[in-house]
This record gives C-alpha cells, structure tokens and sequence, in this order.
C-alpha cells in the first residue's frame, strides 16, 4: 500500500466536507476522482499531498513516497527558460550531477588528480542511472506528443499562452514519473491528438494514477477505479466511469428503500409513543422505543448531485434554408496557411463538431462565421439569422459592475429571477453568487456567465468555442440537454468527445486548408476513420508485395550478375594469388642469398683475395637490384588483391 486515509474528517470553517472518510491507494491503480462542484476534490488531492492536515483520522503515507500534482495554478508560475529546459526540469538529480561534472572537467583540465578522476568515472555512472543521457530526447518526445512542434522547444515558456504552458508543466510532472501522479482536469488545455497521446502514455505508465476530470471518455478509457464524493463520505466504485453510472442507480435505489423503510418504522414507532406516553401501563416501553430510536444509525436519504436543466428555449424568427456559404476561402497569419480557397455550407438544423489539433483554424473558422474576423473569399450569412457567439473573448463584453443577476436579465430572455436562479445553479452559482459582481468573479466563473448569456438568448444560431472547458461533469450533461432541446443550428469547437458524441450530426475538420466534412456523429466519424486508415493500409500492403515482387526480381537478376561477376573475381584473384605466393618465396630465397653476400663481405679475410671480393661485390649489387624490382612486382600484386576483399 502506498498511502491510506483512515476514518478521516475536514472541516472548512464550518462547513464539514469529509466525515469519517477512508481510502486505501495501492501501487499501478488507476483512479478517477469524482464529485459534484464544491464537494472538496481539490482539497482531497492536497491532503494526499499533505499541503493539508486533515482535522481528525490517519493519513499514513509510505517513507519513500514520491507524488506530483498537475493543477491548473501551475500557470502563474514565473519561469525564464525554454520550454525544452522547463520539462527537462523533471530530471532534478542529472541536472545537479551534470553541473558538478563540468565543474570537475574543469578542474581536471587545468590539473590531473587520480582521485579526481575516479570520482568523476562515479559522477558519470550516477548520471547515467538518473537519466541524463536520455534526458532531453525524452523531454523532446513528451513536448512533441503533447502537440508542440520541434522547432518550438527552444522558445521561452512566457511567449506561449497559459493552455500551451500547462501543457509544458504536465509534461514535466509525467517526465518525473512519481509514486502517485495526481492530475487535476488534465485535458483542459489539449486538443484531440494530444488527448490520444497522452492516453497511451498514461497506459504504460508504471505509477499510480489519479485523475480528477469532466471528460467522461477519458475516464472511461483511462480509470478501473472510480472514488466519488459525495454527502461528506468517500464511496468507491470498481469499474470505469461508464460502470459507475449503472452502479450508483443501483446503490441510489437500494438506498433510497433502506431509507423508506426505516422512515415507515420510526414514523410507526413515534406513533405508539405518542399514543401510550401518557399511559402508565405502556409508558415503560414508549420510554424504551425512545431510546431505541435514539440509538438507532440514520440511513440518510440519497441525493441526487447531478443539475437538471429546467428550462426551454425561446426560440427566435425562423431562419432560411441555409445558414452560411463560405466560398473560397483563404485565411493565413503571416506564413501560416490555415484556409485554402475552402468552400463549405451550412444548413438549418446543422448540430457541426469542428474537430481537431490545435492550430489548424477550428477557432478562426468560427470567427469568420460569426464575422468578427475578415478573409479572403465570400462568407454569405443566410436570411432571418440571429447569431450568438461563446468564446474566451467574449468574457470582455461582460459589464464589470454588473452582478451575474443583472447580466442574465440584460440578455432580453424574459426569464423570471426564479428561473434564472435555476439555470445557475446548473452553472455552478449557488444560493447568492448570483448577485455577485462580474469584476470579482474568476475567468472560469466569467466564462460560465457568459456560456449562460448565450444559451438563454433567443438565437437560432450558436457558435460555441469551447464551451465545457470550465464546467464539471454534471453541468457538461445540463449543457448537452439544453442543446437537444434547442431546435436552432450551432457549430462548436471543443475537445470533449462524450459532449461531441451527444451534441453534433455532422463533423468537421481542416485538412491541409480545406474543410472536410462527415455527414454523423462522432463514433461513427471515428470508426470511418479507423476504416479508411484499414483500406488505405491493406491497398499499401499490395503495392508494397508488388514492389517486394519487383524487387526479388531484381535481386536474383543482379544475385546471378553478381555470381558470375565473383565467378570472374574468383579466377582473376587465384590467379593473382598464385602469383603473390611465388613471388613470396622468390623473395625468400633472394633475400637469404644477400644475406649471404652480406656476411661475405663483412669478412675481413675477403679484401685479401682481389678476384674473390670483386666477385662478391659484383653479385651483391646485382641481387639488391632484382630484390628491389621482385619487391616492387610483390607491392603491387599484393595491392591488386586487397581489392578483391574491399
């Protein structure tokens, strides 16, 4: 086990968010951290981190415990280095082994220390087993997978937006590969590429993980564990998202009978005392059913925590038949291309997902048709549209003094307070936020007003930009039951693929500037891709047993060239080699005769007889010179056959 919460309690103020609590986490588990908006999941993940002391209970943690916790505060962080140096900043140790190596190098090179020079064959072995070898190819593998380019990770982590900075602080949380790795609404920031990727990455992740998400694909594909929270208790699930859903009906049930029943026996037991208590022949025993009563464990009544939506539009003016026509449209910044001379149309009744990686123009796109934004070509609006566009930018039209009431009531909806009460508590804004001001409220807080402004206006026509990025799981459900409900035509962008897959009848996505489109939902959109990627690999797989066809040809054509070619070789280097062998040994002998000559005329003796010295000289020089011509003709043969083994 690698840490345990037992029986614990927290108190905030004095609200009670955790009652008696247990949790045991056990190594390689995959849990998804769920509960209604202000239940205290963030709090949780901080007491399993120990930034906060539980009130009262256990929490025992393992002596080598490692965590990391991704939140979305990350962010503010000041940092000046590149986003290559950020990630690489998981690697703690190598970082501090390799700034001691150079310092010893240096050392080492202005003088030789033996001792030194064995602690630094030390520091590289230490360096090697933290990781630093690989370090930077890694941290360059995560960045990529997360969706930055190669020749973005030398750029400074301030040039990018927040979205693209989490996404470098998660990839260093996961390059630190903890004990317990902690992620706090991870794909808020990533689009669907990334969210694949990280999804096989966290599969082959050899740590615990726990996640806490609104995506409900993400934690069917990712989790086998769901702890919820809910009333003040942990209530564990095993299974995936999908399977606590089906679980939780069934325990809500069974619950709510145990409820009734013992709600039927005290209402049954307080009428006996109520109606002997005065008798004192039955006074005893309605005294005894009140101490029992008293004693008694209250089952409590299930709560459903999921927000309902409890409104309908009102629509607006029927539109025309079409709603936009975009004809040749070309939209680039700078040298980035995004739309190329792209046609597309959209018609009453359209429910369009813009799907795909970041960068490809899903948000332009729908500036453009909103016309907020100009490009090249014609976007013709169609007649009786009425426009409502949500998107991070939209946050500034908001009125700074302006409580969420006052915003609400200025849309024009004709909604009464009640209702509008209503539709923000499905926004997460309880009992008086409401009548908080805008210029007090966070980002996500602004952009779920301003989400709420767009859905209660009487627009037929929607452009949402991601719209679920600030939301939890029960308000991502409300919001796709309003869609359903609303009879208008919208596009939206976003990378929740439960919210695509209930929302939109038609895909869209830019490839290479132009707009694809996929006449179905998401599921179907996703199995056509597998299909076609299936065909588009099997029609591969015959081009390339054709080519491996043409190319065994061509092997054994150039196998039986070759053969006679080394058949030629083989004569041409025995023949060669008969030569070399023979002049070896000629070489022999003619070295062993002047060797000879040599010890001939070293004897003092031979200067005394003229004819015999001046014979000897005479045979001396004429075998030097054939020597030296037999050592040239040996050279060379022996070059000639060093080609036959290149």
């Amino acid at each position: 086990m690698l840490l345990s919460l037992n029986n614990i309690s927290f108190e905030f103020g004095a609200r009670v968010l955790l009652q008696n609590a247990t949790w045991h986490i056990y190594v390689n588990e995959r849990i998804g951290l769920i509960g209604a908006n202000g239940t205290g999941k963030s709090t949780l993940l901080k007491i399993l981190t120990g930034d906060i002391s539980v009130s009262s209970g256990q929490v025992n943690r393992s002596k080598t415990l490692s965590i990391g916790y991704f939140h979305q505060d990350l962010q503010s962080q000041d940092i000046n280095e590149s986003i290559l140096k950020v990630a690489m900043g998981a690697y703690e140790k190598a970082l501090l082994l390799d700034a001691e190596i150079k310092e010893l190098e240096l050392e080492l090179h202005q003088h030789s220390d033996e001792k030194e020079l064995t602690h630094l064959a030390e520091l590289y072995h230490e360096f090697d087993i933290a990781g630093g070898y690989e370090m930077e190819y890694k941290s360059a593998e995560v960045l990529e997978g997360l969706g930055f380019k190669t020749s973005d990770l030398q750029r400074g982590f301030k040039e990018f937006s927040g979205g693209w900075r989490m996404r470098v602080l998660l990839g260093q949380m996961i390059l630190k590969h903890p004990d317990i790795l902690l992620l706090d609404e991870p794909t808020n920031h990533l689009d669907l590429p990334s969210i694949e990727w990280i999804e096989k990455y966290l599969q082959s992740y050899t740590g615990t993980v726990i996640i806490v998400s609104h995506d409900r694909y993400f934690l069917d594909r990712m989790v086998t564990k769901i702890v919820e929270i809910s009333q003040q208790t942990l209530n564990h699930y095993t299974g995936n998202y999908s399977f606590y859903e089906k679980e939780k009906d069934i325990r809500s049930d069974f619950q709510l009978r145990e409820y009734e029943n013992q709600q039927d026996f005290i209402a049954q037991q307080e009428r006996f005392i109520e109606r002997f208590k005065a008798k004192a022949s039955k006074a005893k025993q309605a005294q005894s059913l009140v101490k029992k009563l008293d004693r008694l464990d209250k089952i409590e009544a299930p709560t459903n925590e999921t927000s309902k939506i409890n409104f309908r539009f009102q629509s607006g003016i029927q539109p025309g038949k079409v709603m936009t026509t975009l004809h040749k449209i070309s939209k680039h910044y700078g040298e980035i291309q995004l739309l190329k001379d792209a046609n597309a149309e959209i018609m009453r009744g359209d429910k369009i997902a813009l799907i795909g990686a970041n960068g490809k123009g899903k948000s332009t796109l729908l500036r453009l048709i909103a016309g907020v934004e100009k490009a090249n070509g014609e976007i013709a609006p169609g007649h009786n549209i009425q426009l409502s566009f949500y998107a991070q930018h939209q946050l500034e039209a908001l009125q700074a003094e302006d409580t969420i009431l006052q915003e609400l009531k200025n849309t024009g909806s004709g909604k009464t307070e009640q209702e509008l009460r209503e539709l923000m508590g499905c926004f997460l804004f309880k009992g008086d936020d409401i009548f908080k001001k805008i210029k007090v409220l966070s980002g996500g807080e602004k952009a779920r007003v301003a989400l709420a402004k767009t859905i209660i206006s009487k627009a037929n026509y929607l452009l949402l930009d991601e719209p679920t990025n600030h939301l939890d799981i029960s308000s991502v459900t409300m919001l796709i039951e309003a869609l359903n409900q609303y009879d208008g035509t919208y596009v939206l962008v976003s990378h929740d693929r439960y919210f695509i897959q209930n929302t939109a009848n038609k895909i869209w996505e830019i490839i290479d500037g132009q707009i694809t489109a996929f006449d179905g939902n998401y599921l179907e959109w996703e199995e056509n891709k597998k299909r076609k990627a299936a065909e588009l690999k099997v029609n591969n797989n015959v081009e390339n047993k054709e080519k491996i066809v043409t190319v065994a040809t061509q092997k054994v054509t150039k196998e039986v060239e070759t053969k006679s070619l080394q058949n030629e070789k083989s004569k041409e280097e025995k023949k060669l080699r008969n030569q070399f062998n023979k002049l070896e040994k000629d070489l022999e002998k003619m070295n062993f005769d002047k060797d000879k000559l040599e010890s001939l005329l070293s004897d003092p003796d031979i200067y005394s007889d003229k004819n015999k010295f001046s014979k000897a000289e005479f045979d001396y020089n004429k075998i030097s010179l054939e020597v030296k011509e037999l050592q040239t003709e040996y050279e060379k043969i022996f070059e000639q056959l060093m080609t036959f083994e290149s």
